[in-house]
């Protein structure tokens, strides 16, 4: 087994550090204060080919694999978080729809989602179904002509602000079998965004809700056939997991880098705080888990890429352990910078706010422990 990076992936890790360096890390603060969601930025990441990573390159992405792309997330992520994480849903969705779409939605959108000109949002979580996603209630009705939308989605990233939606809603009977999935042009006839939600963080990009309102819907955006939407919106989560994930742990390389410095310029009792040995063991641990979970969270990616029988227990295991190490660098590296590390003019407390929420999305650690511990204790041969 081979840990070392090829020489592609190296450069696409060059490629996405400078693009951090430049265009994100600069601007990561102000866009967090003013709330600021920034398009062009996004749109930059698309002329170097960030919005189509794994979208395949008969659609005009550029094929990577999910370990390719979690290399170019993690870079990007220690440059700006909120903006790294809308890269990675923008992904999934414009994936989603260049794999299942028909080819009247495919020559709509694909050309405009892969180069950042267009931008989409997935929308699978609802008021009454967020864990138990199958319960989802909204329902698409068929008719002579297409589809009529109603129901309601929550917690929508870049809703009220992207160009497409991809919906999952119910069009037969309860259970994963009845969901189905749509490519929804976001400006439709009856769709309605609520006001932009105040969180704790991830605040440089909106979050709303979405009120489908008898929106009618062409044949066409039916993304595969009725029923396989469920099974979508799997795949597209064992992904996501791998890419929220991969944020937690660029976000926490950042902080790490960010307090071993401060901790060779800071000076207590006479000499650098790096001097005192307490002070470096807990930076050791801080390298050595996040060490552990990048190389847990490129080990799910393999086993998504290689399309392993085990692939959702691998993301599942790599999102639990990603996320929550990357919250506990952050808060350690917080806790290095004292009382500087709670001032908004330094970066730590944009960190800890940033990451706390991956340990939420993409389906909460709780549940990624049900979904491990239930293949552990089915007649399947032993996850190894």
């Amino acid at each position: 087994m081979n840990f070392e990076l090829t020489d592609d992936q190296i450069a696409f890790e060059e490629t996405a550090r400078q693009f951090a360096e430049q265009e994100l890390a600069p601007f990561a603060a102000k866009w967090d204060k003013e709330h600021y969601f920034p398009i062009e930025a996004i749109q930059k990441a698309g002329e170097l080919g960030f919005c189509g990573l794994y979208t395949p390159e008969n659609a005009g992405g550029l094929g990577l694999s999910r370990l390719d792309a979690s290399i170019i997330f993690e870079q990007l992520s220690m440059g700006c978080t909120t903006t790294t994480a809308m890269l990675t849903i923008h992904n999934m969705a414009t994936w989603m729809i260049a794999t299942w779409g028909n080819e009247v939605v495919k020559q709509k959108w694909c050309p405009l989602l892969v180069t950042g000109e267009k931008l989409a949002s997935y929308c699978l979580t609802e008021p009454g179904a967020g864990s138990d996603a199958a319960s989802l209630k909204t329902k698409a009705t068929k008719t002579d002509s297409g589809y009529v939308l109603n129901g309601s989605k929550v917690f929508i990233s870049g809703a009220g602000s992207t160009d497409v939606l991809v919906v999952m809603a119910r069009t037969g009977g309860e259970g994963p079998k009845g969901v189905s999935a749509f490519a929804v042009p976001a400006d439709a006839k009856g769709i309605v965004y609520g006001k932009a939600e105040e969180k704790m963080g991830w605040n440089a990009q909106p979050t709303r809700m979405i009120t489908f309102d008898n929106v009618e819907l062409a044949s066409d955006w039916l993304l595969g056939e009725e029923g396989q939407g469920f099974k979508m919106a799997m795949q597209g989560l064992d992904g996501g997991r791998i890419n929220i994930a991969t944020c937690s742990i660029g976000t926490a390389q950042q902080a790490l880098n960010t307090a071993r410095d401060y901790m060779a310029e800071r000076e207590q009792f006479g000499k650098p705080i790096a001097a005192f040995q307490a002070l470096q063991f807990k930076l050791a641990d801080m390298a050595t888990e996040l060490v552990a979970a990048r190389q847990m969270v490129r080990m799910a990616a393999g086993k998504l890429d290689n399309n392993d029988p085990d692939k959702t227990t691998y993301c599942a295991m790599a999102k639990r352990f990603a996320t929550d190490v990357g919250f506990n660098v952050c808060n350690e590296a917080l806790q290095l910078h004292g009382g500087y590390g709670y001032i908004k003019e330094y970066p730590l407390e944009r960190h800890f706010r940033d990451v706390r929420v991956h340990q939420i999305l993409e389906g909460t650690n709780e549940i990624m422990r049900v979904i491990i511990g239930r293949r552990l204790l089915s007649d399947e041969r032993p996850v190894i």
